[in-house]
């Protein structure tokens, strides 16, 4: 076992050179440690891994890598960091969250229930017909779902896409936040231009790990939130008319 794990940090170091234009490889250790990487082998080892190539993206909570699954198709990992997690943040998202009730505020348990808790919305999203990655496998602080992209390359965030009809972009994107609320029963709680993937001229909601059922105390506020974020953006659209946050706020809470 001892090998294998080494033949897998060797792995892990080649992944690291390659990164390292666009990351520091102490941040890169800070991912993969120790613990990640016995976690990555055994995911390996069961074929629901095959590769791992870059990161697609990088960031504070966690990264994101492209990978093939054992058919060679694409797959996005995201590991989720335990060293350096923003706990104060991650722990008013699930604290008042009845999903998540006796989690040890420790960090290892915050992240590892941070992890579960995206898979989970990610599943209730998909359920409701949302455009979201669709959620495959989770353990500790590995998250695997679907690759939204084409040909290994990633599709782009809202914010670097220059929309042919933002209008009908809009309306899927406010869509989503009334279906995820009235049908999933959850709430956004951090939607932007940053996390909103644009594929095939659709919006993909990404980054669903905050999101809060309907019972937590800040949901509404949340909701509201999301709301202003999105008009704000497309407000900024040339010759795009679009409705009263507030409008739409009463719109979603009624039913639509």
């Amino acid at each position: 076992m001892e090998k294998k794990i080494e033949d897998l940090e060797f792995k892990i170091d080649k992944l690291h050179i390659k990164e390292k234009r666009s990351e520091d490889l102490s941040t890169a250790e800070d991912v993969f440690d120790l613990r990640t990487r016995k976690i990555i082998f055994n995911l390996m080892k069961k074929k629901i891994i095959n590769e791992i190539f870059g990161a697609i993206s990088t960031g504070k909570e966690a990264n994101v890598y492209r990978a093939t699954d054992s058919n060679g198709n694409d797959i996005a990992i995201k590991i989720y960091r335990v060293k350096s997690a923003e706990i104060q943040f991650m722990w008013k998202y699930i604290e008042g969250d009845p999903r998540f009730t006796n989690i040890r505020k420790k960090p290892r348990n915050i992240v590892y229930a941070w992890a579960e808790k995206e898979f989970k919305n990610l599943n209730r999203a998909y359920k409701a017909h949302i455009r979201v990655p669709k959620p495959i496998y989770s353990i500790d602080n590995i998250l695997i779902m679907e690759f939204i992209g084409n040909k290994h390359i990633p599709a782009p965030k809202l914010k670097d896409v220059e929309l042919k009809k933002p209008n009908k972009v809009f309306k899927l994107i406010i869509n989503y936040i009334d279906r995820l609320y009235n049908i999933a029963h959850l709430v956004h709680g951090d939607l932007s231009e940053f996390n909103i993937l644009i594929h095939k001229n659709k919006p993909f909601l990404i980054d669903i790990s905050q999101a809060v059922p309907l019972e937590h105390p800040n949901s509404i506020e949340f909701l509201k939130r999301d709301i202003k974020n999105i008009h704000w953006f497309f407000s900024e659209q040339i010759e795009l008319k679009i409705p009263d946050p507030n409008y739409i706020f009463n719109q979603i809470i009624n039913g639509g």
